[in-house]
């Protein structure tokens, strides 16, 4: 069976693990990673009687001209499987000789999603559909799911499926299909601009241009607590219009990891002590928040916590991101807030259109209380006139 489907064999075989339940493909491309899809259920198909597979994307035109385009071509370079499906082009179905079935569709919202179940889900293109779509379609599937799409910037996959129990990141790219020309190999590596190249030679995730925190990522949890080299929280407060955050900031492998506890607006100082207490924050927890608030650091004190001012001055809202930027942040997948702040928090723009070196003042809530916990414990000082890197616990 598998000498049919030889053009990409690695990225075949990785798709072809019955133990995983999701396969996220991310490639650049030219890297084969839908037409090794397609073969992967096109083998399916002939090896389970009245299996079926949903081929969905976001719209048909768009599945005719890929997915769709790539079943027809394997399918006419094998006599074998000419006579093994029967097609119904009109409701866009193959057939196969055991009665299973390949199905292209496109769904228009969440409610049409709702509408049938599957054995064999593929999501193509998936940048092309929304997050309701595509979990309406997965609850209704019942074995196994494939995903593909090129990375031009982040979007719900990454933020919703990648990490989690059961799914296979597989990043590929044109240098991994052996079966492209030389010529078609040197046009893909002659990208200049530098994001182009990133997302289309090397299937590595785009982003916006001048974001301020580059290094991050989404994980379901914080590490065991013995793994722990510092736990500190911080606290940025808010009220009406901006929202209270308090971050957990942890030190671990030589990464920051970062557990959002609260993100939200209308909170008094006695609903903050209530929201410390109901996360179990101790008074042996320090808390590192934003000193231009005396009033209420004094009155979390009074509550039994141990809440510490953040330094400020010249140059401490930069020295602060410089020590987050050291670092690659992990994000935990609750921590909502603070991943849509590094989604949006970027360097201002001068007159000429360049970045400064001095942020925008907006989508910095989490982002500043994460900044106060680091800055008071990782902060490099200058001492006897040697640079040593602070790391009290």
């Amino acid at each position: 069976m598998n000498n049919l489907f030889a053009v990409n064999s690695k990225l075949y075989n990785l798709n072809a693990d019955k133990a995983v339940k999701v396969f996220v493909n991310q490639g650049g491309t030219s890297s084969g990673k839908t037409y090794c899809i397609v073969q992967r259920l096109i083998e399916i198909s002939m090896t389970e009687p009245r299996a079926v597979i949903t081929i969905a994307g976001q719209d048909l035109p768009n599945l005719k001209v890929g997915a769709m385009r790539d079943l027809e071509n394997i399918i006419a370079g094998s006599s074998l499987l000419q006579k093994w499906f029967t097609v119904n082009k009109s409701e866009s179905i193959w057939k196969g000789g055991n009665g299973s079935l390949i199905e292209f569709k496109s769904y228009d919202s969440a409610q049409d999603a709702k509408n049938g179940k599957r054995d064999y889900l593929f999501v193509n293109e998936a940048n092309g559909i929304t997050f309701e779509i595509y979990w309406q379609l997965a609850i209704r599937t019942r074995k196994q799911i494939f995903i593909d799409y090129n990375p031009s910037s982040r979007f719900w996959v990454h933020d919703q499926i990648i990490g989690r129990e059961g799914v296979r990141l597989i990043i590929s790219d044109h240098r991994d299909n052996g079966f492209l020309s030389a010529d078609e190999h040197a046009k893909i590596e002659a990208i200049e601009d530098p994001d182009w190249r990133k997302v289309y030679a090397r299937g590595l995730t785009g982003k916006l241009k001048g974001l301020v925190l580059t290094k991050w990522d989404i994980v379901d949890s914080l590490p065991p607590r013995s793994e722990w080299k510092m736990n500190v929280y911080g606290l940025d407060w808010g009220f009406v219009n901006d929202p209270t955050a308090i971050e957990q900031v942890v030190l671990a492998h030589g990464d920051l990891w970062v557990d959002e506890a609260v993100y939200t607006t209308g909170l008094t100082n006695p609903d903050i002590a209530a929201e410390m207490r109901h996360l179990g924050i101790s008074r042996a927890d320090m808390v590192v928040a934003d000193s231009a608030e005396e009033k209420s650091i004094a009155e979390l004190r009074n509550c039994g916590f141990w809440v510490v001012p953040c330094t400020k001055g010249k140059d401490s809202i930069i020295n602060g991101l410089d020590i987050l930027r050291r670092y690659t942040i992990h994000f935990t997948r609750r921590s909502k807030g603070a991943i849509e702040e590094a989604k949006h928090y970027k360097w201002a723009i001068d007159r000429e259109g360049e970045s400064t070196n001095r942020p925008i003042d907006r989508y910095n809530h989490a982002i500043d209380a994460i900044r106060y916990a680091a800055s008071a414990k990782l902060a490099v000082r200058r001492s006897g006139g040697a640079r040593a890197k602070s790391l009290s616990l």
